[in-house]
């Protein structure tokens, strides 16, 4: 039933309980955008915390004593430095399920490389995200993933707990978990057997994670902060020298830069010059570490709000009030009828506050994507989110077998290749995906982006189509002359 999306439906929990127990309700039907950010580990006032962070730096200091043998010897490698993404605590990236790439070789050889860097010997904490510092490549999944799998025995723990306590025996099962505990004796991983909430035809175990070390955003410590406040952390060194030649330096490289963003080339140079940079950095992060839990704290109240709360309240209105999840036998008729009912829902049933973010629009097409993917669950149409088959992902699938099937692209009216993607974009899809059927969303949030999207479709003759729906989501929700 589409009233099942979440943990506590599923398994007949009070969501009190969980929120006693400070665990994050995760969705069963995609992972909510929420990551694990081991600086909430280093920061908390909890001690099993500190041990937490404690143990990840030993097993990177494991790491960095055995870099060596481990290049030399593949099987070693992937022993020691390859890490699946431990999909069964939904959280991360993918829309419509739970299936990641995990952490393999590009990442092994960047994490090996710079171990004797992260590990300085001077500095009294260590940061696990200092590799973010290091290799631009490496993002705040990847340090989630390896963190996740660096903690799993507690997470596991933690999540058998609660399911002893409150979940029927019928809905949990004993299971096998490997990777779970690194024994630095015989140098290899253990598994261990838990009691673990299950679901599903496949009998997929579920992990609960503890909301006070999630973040929505970036880690506390990334390269993008580090690039916007490198001012900053340049006259945090107490020793004025140093900082003058640090300045110094950064002028001569800005003055030589040749690149389209001087003022990054000319930085990242002056990192490279004096790598004590990163140090006056994580000090400056660590001295400020009471905001990264407060930044934490609401990001995951924004995330339980739209994507737990009111998403739980629209599956509710919706099959209340409309045949929103009855079946119809075509997947153009069944992608046109949720569009149009997810259009009445935003403009004529106040569902236009639920596309804002604290009372503004949402910036990032992503979230309208998966906010809409998600109340999709329920319909006896197979609906996949970004299937790539050739030209690149389109938003959503909608098909009902292999000869029937249509396409829904999902816009903001403030995309700025907007027009480009309307004559091009689902055209290629559609033939990529052997189908002629397809339908564009465009939703827009003030009378300027109603007028550009009403000029580009003017010029694009896609005025009054019935494939083009326009949702009119502004906050005063005032009529809007746009058709769809």
């Amino acid at each position: 039933m589409p009233s099942r999306v979440y943990f506590s439906d599923y398994f007949g929990v009070n969501e009190d309980d969980l929120d006693s127990y400070g665990a994050l309700n995760i969705c069963l039907v995609s992972d909510l955008p929420l990551f694990v950010d081991p600086f909430l580990l280093f920061q908390s006032e909890k001690e099993e915390y500190h041990d937490l962070h404690d143990s990840i730096i030993k097993y990177l200091g494991f790491l960095k004593d055995h870099s060596a043998l481990a290049r030399q010897d593949k099987g070693l490698l992937k022993e020691w430095f390859f890490f699946g993404e431990v999909k069964e605590n939904w959280l991360g990236f993918t829309f419509l399920g739970n299936g990641g790439r995990g952490l393999g070789e590009k990442f092994a050889l960047s994490l090996s490389s710079h171990l004797s860097t992260i590990l300085d010997s001077e500095r009294d904490s260590v940061h696990l995200e200092h590799v973010r510092l290091l290799d631009k490549g490496v993002g705040r999944d990847s340090v989630s993933d390896l963190t996740t799998n660096l903690i799993k025995k507690y997470i596991l723990e933690y999540t058998q707990e609660f399911a002893l306590r409150h979940i029927h025996e019928s809905k949990r099962r004993k299971c096998g978990v490997g990777r779970v505990e690194f024994d630095y004796e015989t140098r290899a991983w253990r598994s261990r057997t838990y009691d673990l909430p299950f679901f599903g035809p496949r009998n997929q175990h579920v992990l609960l994670t503890p909301l006070d070390i999630l973040a929505r955003d970036e880690t506390w410590i990334n390269r993008d902060d580090l690039l916007r406040n490198f001012d900053r952390v340049v006259e945090s060194c107490d020793d004025e020298t140093l900082r003058g030649r640090m300045n110094h330096y950064f002028s001569k490289k800005l003055m030589e830069a040749r690149s389209a963003e001087p003022r990054t080339e000319a930085i990242e140079a002056t990192l490279r010059r004096f790598p004590e940079l990163y140090a006056l950095y994580m000090a400056t992060k660590e001295r400020e570490g009471d905001a990264a839990e407060r930044r934490s704290r609401d990001s995951v109240e924004y995330v339980q709000a739209v994507f737990v709360s009111q998403i739980r309240r629209i599956i509710a209105e919706l099959e209340s009030r409309t045949d929103f999840y009855g079946h119809v036998p075509d997947s153009y008729e069944e992608a046109l009828k949720r569009v149009q009912a997810f259009k009445n829902y935003v403009e004529n049933q106040d569902g236009y506050r639920v596309i804002n973010r604290k009372g503004k629009p949402f910036s990032d097409e992503m979230e309208v994507q998966l906010f809409f993917g998600l109340i999709w669950y329920g319909t006896t149409f197979d609906v996949n989110r970004e299937p790539n088959n050739g030209r690149g992902p389109v938003d959503f699938k909608v098909s009902y077998g292999r000869g029937d099937k249509a396409l829904v692209e999902l816009k903001l009216a403030s995309n700025t290749s907007l027009e480009q993607n309307l004559r091009n974009q689902v055209r290629i899809y559609e033939k990529a995906n052997q189908t002629d059927k397809s339908i564009k969303v465009i939703i827009f949030y003030n009378e300027q982006q109603e007028r550009k999207l009403m000029k580009v479709l003017k010029k694009l003759d896609l005025e009054n189509q019935e494939n083009v729906v326009i949702v009119d989501a502004r906050s005063d929700n005032k009529p809007s002359a746009s058709t769809a």
